[in-house]
């Protein structure tokens, strides 16, 4: 069904790509402004190279590199007079736009996902990396970050990425869809405007597929849910940060970050596209209220960077286990001490928590 509290206008831009603009009321008229810079052609897209020891897809995509480093016009404000920027109107809402220097996509044209090709029979396997990334964009200010959004602006950002959920996953050379926003220079973020990127993997990601076969696992074995045990457990424990009728906010038992919060919806949906009105309501102030703490738990020391990120179903697996939820980390472990992943955790993927689980939910929950 067709959400009536979100509109839409699409363009298009100088070298083909789409941008889309969301609002909460119709009419705009955004999509009629014009891109006027000169583009050229498309970026191709690069390729899916597998890795039979990992049993891993990599994005190889050299044009990545040509992307800008904290330009000195940033190209998500809109366009005024002679700053031309990837958002032709002078004003919006919620942007959506294709990333003009993709991990994958770019200009292919597939009609499946490449995960389907069958690794089998070689060492140098590789097919073109299909899929989709884009750009999201929370707002025309500059200066803003997610956390000074009004609980509307958060809604209709929640509507626009469960909008892009639904088509990205209907285009058929996408496995996975997911929604994510990186903040702070410690992140690597090279664009400071409020903004978020889509990625509509043309696999499903090794992290998902690890989840997925623990469920599995423990359907098999206990007949339930693994993700909503998990919830009930960490419901009744010490590590809830904020909590309302239709989420929890917690630290994980396991938490592998100095600073990592698990937000879930109190029953299962597989993606963002099942999410009832009531839920995106309530998902507004406790995602607010996490971010506040995030920032308050080191006062004096700036905002917290942060990764943010959805944990959605696949398009087309094991949607009857899957949970949707938001995990939301930092490397921060301090004030002014960041946690680097060194050897342990980048080669072999050990991680070892510098701070604690229980010291970090106290950190937070005294935070505001």
């Amino acid at each position: 069904m067709t959400d009536t509290r979100v509109h839409t206008e699409t363009g298009t831009l100088a070298d083909g790509r789409q941008v889309i603009y969301f609002d909460t009321a119709p009419g705009a008229g955004r999509a009629s402004f014009a891109d006027k810079r000169e583009l050229g052609e498309r970026a191709e897209a690069g390729q899916l190279r597998y890795d039979p020891l990992r049993d891993e897809w990599v994005a190889v995509s050299a044009g990545r590199n040509a992307r800008p480093q904290l330009p000195v016009a940033c190209p998500l404000c809109p366009s005024e007079g002679h700053e031309l920027t990837e958002i032709p109107a002078p004003d919006y809402a919620v942007a959506v736009f294709e990333n003009r220097f993709p991990s994958f996509g770019g200009a292919v044209d597939a009609t499946e996902p490449a995960e389907t090709a069958d690794p089998v029979g070689g060492m140098e396997i590789s097919v073109p990396a299909t899929g989709r990334c884009e750009v999201v964009c929370f707002s025309s200010q500059h200066d803003a970050s997610f956390v000074d959004l009004p609980p509307e602006r958060v809604e209709l950002v929640v509507r626009a990425l469960a909008r892009r959920t639904a088509d990205l996953s209907a285009r058929g050379d996408v496995a996975q869809v997911f929604c994510f926003e990186n903040r702070g220079v410690e992140i690597g973020v090279t664009l400071h405007h409020p903004h978020g990127q889509i990625y509509g993997y043309p696999y499903v990601t090794p992290q998902t597929r690890a989840h997925l076969e623990a469920a599995v696992r423990h359907r098999e074995s206990t007949g339930r849910n693994l993700i909503g045990d998990i919830l009930a457990a960490e419901r009744a424990g010490p590590r809830v940060i904020a909590a309302n009728e239709h989420w929890t906010a917690f630290v994980p038992y396991a938490a592998r970050w100095p600073f990592e919060v698990h937000l879930y919806p109190n029953e299962r949906f597989a993606d963002l596209t099942e999410l009832p009105e009531g839920h995106i309501a309530a998902f507004a102030p406790i995602y607010l209220e996490v971010l506040r703490r995030f920032d308050g738990a080191f006062p004096g020391s700036g905002p917290m960077p942060y990764m943010s990120g959805w944990h959605q179903a696949p398009v087309s697996e094991h949607r009857d286990l899957a949970w949707l939820r938001l995990e939301i980390v930092s490397t921060r472990r301090a004030a002014g001490k960041v946690k680097f992943l060194a050897s342990s955790e980048s080669v072999m993927g050990g991680f070892v928590n510098d701070l604690g689980p229980e010291k970090a939910a106290q950190i937070l929950r005294e935070a505001l």
